[in-house]
């Protein structure tokens, strides 16, 4: 890791200390009680649910708020934030609601935004990021996380963290995870009381690069009015056609195949017991309310063919998934306006051992090609987890410039093409 690097990222691990410390933040009007360690969860908590009509309220509306405190399971801390719940869209153009935590640090001065989404990679509401935030259950990927966020708020950044998988965790779900972070941040504008010129930083690695990849590449049509000044994305999850084969048999990452297909169940409806093996079904009901700590390694050696029964070989043989995949290939559905911070590992001669460096290369590209100001780093020699503090570090270097107006350091002119971002071919019933 280059110098300039280790310093920021001795920065941000050092300012978790500094922000449970120092840092106090304003109290917010609330309707509930306010959550902690001990209280119901999400899927069980009267704060989340809102029965109301949708079809007129604006996306980004807060229906209803309450205070929190950011804190862990075992560290309580004096930093208080809010939870708001929010109106915003789902994959199929409906109305939807979800919740978002807004933390504003003390530190005077101009507000800018940083809308930063954890890698919860969920199945069931333990894991959303207002109950891990609010010190409901915790990971070590989660307490990194917090300390990243900590990070921020020391740095004198407001934080919106939203849980943009929604009600029913739908996890890898791309249009709808990029509306969620964007309603989010109109949430938290409203909110807070602050204009839509507002400048706002867009961040997240691994899974949190759903919503930021998407959230960028919705966001001209979408939310228009949002000063994005930047966005990172690491560790990119760009076509799940490529990612599928990659982990097949996997020791460490087999256990996303079923929780994947859990997923689309959910957002497309799929008929699982037309093409589920009898072990498929089993694991997919298993992982069907865990956090991806709980089941990634969880089924070593599983296999795409273990999942389903004949006439089907592997999972990309069932055209309805293949067309759920289809329908999530990132730099398919817009072209960011706002400069982009792209990062991948890359520990063999596929990837990070879990995502495809050669995607993120031809996503890269193809942005590059639509005229988009991209920077695009490799972590040669890193795995996917390796990557993760790397990626943090260049990610906070990077919003900090562009929140302050400097040149960027694109470039695109020594970016290869990489793989191809075209849809597989649906197979025939």
């Amino acid at each position: 890791m280059a110098r300039a690097s280790r310093l920021v990222l001795l920065r941000v691990l050092v300012a978790l200390g500094l922000t449970l410390g120092s840092v106090v933040f304003a109290a917010a009007p609330s309707a509930t009680a306010a959550p902690g360690p001990g209280s119901p969860l999400p899927s069980a908590d009267p704060f989340y649910d809102y029965a109301g009509p949708l079809g007129g309220v604006a996306p980004g509306t807060v229906l209803r708020s309450r205070p929190m405190t950011f804190r862990t399971p075992t560290l309580d801390t004096p930093v208080t934030g809010s939870q708001v719940l929010y109106r915003t869209t789902d994959q199929a153009g409906d109305g939807a609601v979800t919740v978002a935590t807004v933390l504003r640090p003390l530190t005077p001065g101009p507000t800018r935004l940083v809308s930063y989404h954890m890698a919860y990679d969920a199945l069931g509401s333990k894991c959303d990021p207002s109950y891990t935030l609010s010190g409901g259950y915790a990971n070590p990927l989660n307490t990194a996380e917090q300390a990243v966020i900590a990070g921020y708020l020391a740095a004198g950044y407001t934080v919106v963290a939203p849980d943009y998988e929604g009600e029913d965790l739908e996890w890898t779900i791309g249009r709808q995870s990029g509306y969620a972070a964007l309603d989010g941040v109109r949430a938290a504008q409203s909110f807070l009381r602050v204009p839509d010129s507002t400048p706002v930083g867009l961040v997240g690695y691994s899974g949190g690069s759903v919503p930021t990849q998407w959230g960028a590449e919705v966001a001209p049509r979408y939310a228009p009015e949002l000063n994005i000044v930047g966005t990172a994305g690491g560790g990119l999850p760009v076509d799940l056609a490529h990612n599928l084969p990659y982990i097949n048999g996997s020791a460490q990452w087999a256990g996303v195949i079923p929780a994947l297909v859990v997923a689309y169940q959910r957002t497309y409806d799929l008929d699982t017991d037309s093409f589920l093996s009898t072990r498929g079904k089993q694991i997919t009901q298993q992982v069907s309310d865990e956090c991806i700590n709980d089941f990634a390694r969880d089924y070593p050696g599983l296999t795409s063919a273990d999942m389903v029964k004949p006439p089907y070989s592997g999972l990309l043989d069932v055209p309805e998934v293949v067309r759920a995949v289809n329908d999530n290939i990132m730099g398919s559905r817009g072209t960011p306006r706002s400069p982009l911070f792209l990062a991948v590992g890359h520990a063999d001669a596929v990837g990070d051992t879990i995502m495809v460096t050669d995607d993120v290369v031809g996503l890269a590209h193809e942005y590059c090609t639509r005229g988009v100001d991209v920077t695009y780093a490799q972590y040669d020699g890193l795995t996917h987890g390796q990557a993760f503090p790397v990626f943090e570090a260049q990610a906070l270097q990077f919003l900090t410039e562009r929140f302050a107006g400097t040149p960027t350091r694109s470039n695109c002119a020594t970016i290869p093409r990489g793989n191809s971002l075209a849809p597989l071919p649906v197979p025939s019933a």
